[in-house]
């Protein structure tokens, strides 16, 4: 059986405290370019978000691709849901909302696409949460799934700054070829699995940390920037996610 890293009550202490959760989503949001090619492909037109609390990519797919959308998160805080659709010119009941237990749900119903973001580095049994997105997968449907890299420079500092936050990771599920191999076993195909992003570093607790640390953030991440502007690849050391693609 899988071991949650988390539980609702972090989940609840950690939403309430977050600042600057509501903004206006732009179209080259982080991974917009890799879902709109997957969708013009697919022609997928219906999507839903694991865990996704509270809804940015929901909202995302809803605005700009004009999916029907679905939010399935175990801590839903509808307040906050209503004031991102609004921010972002949607209304209410734009998109649909689940607040329900993932490895206890039944789904009614079958996706085009199933999405989770930051979702299973969470459980340290990284199969077993894959394998429950599949129930929400229509045959011929797309997953996809992103995890953060913490097995580079952005692992480093979590571990440096944010230990408490970095200790709510499962850190070997950071691994493209384990992810992979885990979707073969389950019977997907097309299965793509990569490190994203050429470079980024940060800090869940960014607003508490001290000038120094904040002084060596900055240089880490302009450090950072520049060496993958010259030398342009994504790689373990230096990629801030892990992008993960199949087809049931």
């Amino acid at each position: 059986m899988d071991k949650n890293l988390t539980d609702r009550s972090f989940w609840k202490s950690f939403w309430e405290s977050r600042i600057g959760l509501i903004f206006n989503i732009q179209p080259n949001y982080i991974f917009g370019d890799v879902l709109a090619k997957l969708i013009h492909e697919k022609g997928a037109k219906t999507a839903i978000e694991l865990g996704g609390f509270p809804g940015y990519y929901a909202i995302y797919l809803k605005k700009y691709e004009d999916m029907d959308t679905t939010l399935l998160d175990y801590f839903i805080h509808p307040g906050l849901v209503n004031e991102l659709l609004a921010k972002n010119g949607l209304k209410e009941n734009d998109i649909k909302i689940i607040e329900a237990d993932l490895f206890t749900y039944q789904p009614p119903e079958q996706y085009d696409m199933v999405l989770s973001f930051g979702l299973i580095e969470h459980f340290s049994d990284t199969k077993y949460i894959i394998e429950k997105h599949l129930p929400f997968l229509k045959l011929g449907g797309t997953l996809f799934i992103t995890l953060p890299n913490f097995k580079g420079v952005n692992g480093w500092v979590q571990r440096k700054f944010d230990l408490e936050n970095y200790n709510k990771h499962y850190i070997e599920s950071m691994d493209p070829a384990l992810l992979a191999g885990y979707c073969g076993q389950l019977g997907l195909k097309e299965i793509e699995s990569y490190y994203h992003g050429r470079f980024s570093v940060w800090l869940e607790n960014k607003s508490t940390q001290t000038i120094l640390a904040k002084a060596l953030m900055k240089s880490i991440w302009v450090t950072g920037k520049v060496l993958t502007k010259l030398i342009p690849v994504e790689s373990k050391l230096l990629s801030p996610y892990i992008v993960l693609k199949a087809t049931k």
